[in-house]
């Protein structure tokens, strides 16, 4: 497969890695729900305990990914029609640029990472999840195109010498986006800011991240119990590294300049904008406790030997222990 094809607004995709199904036409409602809860729900017919790092391991992982695709097809998205306030809403999100690139980026890095790879399981697994981002990037070119949102020109998307290393900074970048998406993409469906129609059709976008961050937790515990201990240690120092990256990134971005010293697009969006999806201010810990909720919600049809993503999750709590104890201090002192 061609890492650096990628499809244009409008244009098609290729079909999906290993033979899997491919929606020619658009799909009827029970054809569209028999996918979607199989997308969501899996367990291994062996109940047998599985231990990390093991070959079990690894192809209960695998097979999950494989065997939840769904095979739905960006260009027979039927996409609704908006309200002139709804679609000035959807136009002035300011993450259509960063979103488009940020899945181009996602595409390249897992594809490059998956062709690096000798173990068959894992490369067809993460070759798929590449074909899954450049699908996303294809439903957001689309969906742009639908609703006349203009871009600014794509980035060059060039292969990283280090092939690993950006696969495990893309990945670990998914599980903060995709923690917060959940929370924002609930707001956005509860608040009625946007139709019903147009959060109906990104759900399985949505769900589709959460099957990719599952993979990744559990390629990175699998990497860490089946590789050798004296090799561990450079592991970790990668893990460490892309975490400072994607921190440095968020502060940088944070300040709304790119390199070039210009307004940038928020990368932050999906830890502030529950204002831009909702009519309701929910505040940072209401925020949080609905990106838990929702956390929980989307993994829990996954066989529960699988390793759930734990850092923003914990990150998450940690934080709403200490607002807990800010508001209890505050209500101990005497008003003036």
């Amino acid at each position: 497969m061609d890492t650096n094809a990628f499809p244009l607004p409008g244009s098609e995709i290729p079909p999906p890695p290993g033979g899997l199904p491919f929606d020619t036409l658009v799909p009827s409602a029970p054809v569209v729900a028999a996918a979607d809860h199989a997308a969501r729900h899996w367990a291994d017919n062996d109940p047998s305990p599985v231990t990390l790092g093991s070959d079990a391991h690894k192809r209960l992982a695998c097979r999950m990914f494989r065997e939840t695709f769904n095979p739905y097809k960006p260009s027979v998205i039927d996409w609704p029609t908006l309200t002139p306030d709804a679609r000035d809403r959807l136009v002035n999100l300011p993450i259509w640029d960063i979103a488009v690139h940020t899945e181009g980026k996602a595409r390249l890095h897992m594809l490059t990472f998956a062709h690096s790879l000798s173990d068959t399981d894992w490369r067809d697994a993460i070759e798929l999840n590449g074909w899954e981002e450049g699908r996303h990037k294809a439903v957001l070119s689309n969906l742009v195109q639908a609703y006349g949102i203009a871009l600014v020109p794509e980035p060059d998307y060039v292969r990283s010498r280090s092939p690993a290393f950006a696969y495990i900074r893309t990945g670990f970048s998914e599980c903060i986006d995709s923690f917060f998406a959940f929370g924002l993409f609930a707001l956005a469906k509860r608040s009625g800011f946007f139709p019903p129609e147009l959060v109906d059709t990104f759900e399985p976008v949505i769900q589709e991240e959460c099957r990719h961050i599952l993979l990744f937790a559990n390629w990175v515990a699998w990497t860490r119990r089946s590789m050798p201990v004296w090799r561990r240690p450079w592991f970790e120092l990668r893990v460490a590294a892309a975490w400072l990256v994607l921190a440095w990134e968020r502060v940088d971005l944070a300040r709304g300049m790119d390199g070039k010293g210009t307004v940038a697009q928020d990368n932050n969006f999906t830890m502030v904008g529950s204002k831009a999806v909702s009519d309701v201010d929910i505040g940072v810990a209401g925020l949080l406790r609905l990106c838990l909720a929702e956390n929980d919600r989307r993994f829990a049809g996954y066989d529960p030997r699988l390793r759930r993503p734990t850092t923003m999750p914990s990150l998450a709590r940690f934080a709403l222990r200490f607002m807990r104890r800010g508001r209890a201090a505050e209500g101990c002192v005497a008003p003036p």
